[in-house]
């Protein structure tokens, strides 16, 4: 597991830990994305790539704070996110490099079936 202050190369007393890219297991990765409101923030962090980052109170979750706490911790530990922190603020980035080297084609094909579904259904994947 590496820490978010060593991957940026920043000292801080708030690391969050994540998977090496070797331990990221498949299993946790399919686990991960089949929670609605968890695809739901894959896909927003899908839509904003290149960005520096999205403050977990970007995501507008019809959750309780602690629910959604666990699914961020759920992306992480995964390896489907790497979260860090910039002052006060957690930034949340897909790890999209690390997957599509582990798992070549699953994220766009698993995004690509969301966009699918919401539009066969007519509304979000979520439900909501």
């Amino acid at each position: 597991m590496t820490t978010a202050a060593a991957a940026t190369g920043s000292a801080s007393s708030r690391t969050l830990a994540h998977p090496e890219p070797g331990d990221v297991r498949l299993e946790s990765v399919l686990h991960a994305l089949a929670d609605p409101m968890r695809m739901r923030v894959v896909r927003e962090l899908a839509r904003e790539e290149g960005a520096a980052g999205l403050s977990c109170s970007y995501f507008a979750l019809p959750v309780t704070k602690s629910t959604c706490t666990h699914h961020f911790r759920v992306l992480r530990e995964s390896g489907v996110i790497r979260q860090l922190y910039r002052g006060t603020t957690k930034l949340n980035v897909l790890r999209r490099d690390d997957l599509d080297t582990l798992f070549p084609g699953l994220l766009d094909s698993v995004l690509d079936a969301a966009t699918r579904q919401e539009t066969r259904l007519g509304g979000s994947p979520t439900g909501s």
